[in-house]
């Protein structure tokens, strides 16, 4: 499928978020205020307002798994498949709450 313009790939990532909150599982119950500002084929900018007393590292890890989906929505999927190999290492918390955390997800290559 070849890769959406960037109006449209914003408008097809948004949507694919979307369908994630609307199957009521882990991201909806993670990131309800996640917003996607901006995206292009391969890259996409969000930010998250911190409503826990602190982002703790299984949030972080969550949320790098997620941004990864929808960086994979960018280039035109809407099933974006599972991760099969993840990690992060962690310097120091995220945020705190009323803290709102911006974030880049990049993507550098696909499997098939």
């Amino acid at each position: 499928m070849a890769a959406p313009t960037t109006s449209a790939c914003l408008r097809f990532t948004r949507r694919v978020w979307r369908s994630f909150l609307e199957n009521k599982g882990h991201d909806t119950q993670c990131f309800p205020n996640l917003v996607i500002h901006d995206a292009t084929p391969g890259t996409v900018h969000v930010s998250l307002k911190v409503e826990q007393s602190n982002l703790h590292g299984g949030l972080i890890l969550s949320l790098t798994d997620t941004l990864g989906s929808l960086a994979v929505a960018t280039k035109g999927h809407y099933m974006t498949g599972v991760s099969t190999d993840i990690g992060t290492s962690f310097v120091r918390p995220a945020g705190r709450a009323g803290d709102v955390l911006h974030a880049k997800a990049v993507l550098t290559g696909m499997g098939e």
